[in-house]
């Protein structure tokens, strides 16, 4: 299925489960004006509850309220409930309420104001603790946490993990991915982009991870400050021994996140997107967008420049590494070739024929060796290669057919 089919069935659910809420309120308005009794205790489902609870519920919450509430007060907290996805002191949009600069990697003078995490209950593995913590900034934007820390190791360094847009968060839950981002120590944090997954509600139908691309870009870029703030806050982890690994859309935000804020010691992106002007048009996953043609336009263009992994990579002081799949459309030749030519001299570029290759190679967790083992050393600086590495699989040069292939480690 495609990334834009996909998330056509994901609005698709967000709008149905928006209606069924608003189809439950209307009913228990029209009981209360007709009974004037209580209502019989049922077997009803109670309704669903957030994924993550504050550890202590406030006073006036369902845990202190009366045990068999009235259908008049129920219905009266019903109707005063604030409409899902609006402000309700304006009644616009909450998206519409964000006042942040999009253009720049810098917070600056956006106005975002850190809420009190919600943390849920730490999950326990015979290795590693999983813990879901709910962190937002953002009118209407939470975002899920997903901490996950090896066992037996005290302050380890960590991993930001960061997937394409279309991925969500079913990886974070899985225990292979938690055993094998943990394994050597090494702690791991995942996350989703903005406008992607459970983090893509209450907004039009049309709009979407590129349709928005500068707040998408931006947003994320952003998020990844104060989830580092977040981290450091918590004190469990080395923060002078951060990295970030990213994919797709996720490995291009990985690499404006480590020019942004040096808390970030290594990138390690796999075929990260780049150079907007050839991506956007030529992209094989917008190529069935109806809007494509307003991607391309020099206002849409000149809005994302400033976020372009192609104008950051080259300003990187930090080991990175790049790989890129010669078969994978969804990032052009064209934008391949201009992310490994701007990448500074310490970049380890690796390139692979298939997905097939890079399985051979990455397979069985050794894909999150590379950044672990380009972490500073606990209490020492990086060190910074002083010669570009370039390592190629199954290289294809886009003026030839001609195939290079060398020994890989």
């Amino acid at each position: 299925m495609s990334s834009v089919k996909v998330l056509l069935y994901e609005r698709t659910n967000h709008l149905l489960a928006s209606l069924m809420i608003a189809l439950c309120l209307v009913c228990v308005s029209a009981s209360a004006q007709t009974l004037t009794e209580p209502a019989p205790k049922t077997n009803a489902p109670a309704p669903a509850q957030p994924a993550v609870q504050a550890a202590h519920p406030p006073a006036n919450s369902a845990a202190s309220a009366p045990s068999r509430p009235t259908v008049e007060n129920e219905a009266s907290r019903a109707v005063a409930a604030p409409t899902p996805g609006l402000d309700p002191k304006t009644g616009l949009p909450l998206y519409e309420t964000i006042e942040e600069d999009w253009s720049s990697l810098q917070v600056g003078n956006s106005k975002l104001e850190p809420e009190e995490p919600l943390v849920g209950m730490v999950e326990d593995q015979p290795t590693y603790t999983r813990t879901l913590v709910q962190v937002k900034w953002r009118p209407g934007d939470p975002i899920d946490l997903w901490i996950v820390l090896p066992k037996g190791v005290k302050k380890p360094p960590v991993v930001l993990y960061l997937y394409n847009f279309s991925e969500g968060t079913d990886r974070f839950r899985n225990n292979g991915w938690c055993e094998r981002t943990t394994g050597g120590g090494v702690a791991a944090v995942g996350f989703v982009s903005a406008l992607s997954g459970p983090r893509f509600h209450d907004r039009p139908m049309k709009q979407w991870f590129v349709s928005e691309f500068q707040e998408s870009l931006g947003s994320t870029a952003h998020d990844v400050k104060f989830i580092l703030d977040y981290l450091a806050r918590r004190g469990d982890v080395d923060m002078d021994r951060v990295g970030m690994f990213g994919e797709g859309s996720g490995g291009a935000i990985a690499i404006l996140a480590a020019a942004a804020d040096a808390r970030i010691k290594a990138v390690d992106a796999l075929d990260p997107w780049g150079d907007w002007p050839n991506f956007l048009a030529k992209a094989n996953f917008l190529q069935e967008d109806p809007d494509k043609s307003r991607y391309i336009t020099p206002e849409f263009l000149k809005s994302v420049a400033p976020l372009d992994p192609v104008k950051w990579l080259p300003e990187l002081k930090i080991p990175v590494r790049v790989q890129q799949i010669r078969q994978n459309e969804a990032v052009p030749i064209e934008s391949k070739e201009s992310l490994k030519n701007a990448a500074p001299k310490q970049t380890e570029v690796v390139r692979f024929e298939a997905v097939s290759d890079l399985h051979k190679r990455e397979g069985q967790g050794q894909l999150f060796d590379w950044i672990k083992a380009h972490l500073p050393a606990a209490s020492t600086a990086p060190a910074t290669p002083d010669s570009r590495k370039t390592s190629v699989a199954s290289e294809v040069s886009p003026r030839s057919d001609q195939h290079k292939s060398t020994t890989q480690r």
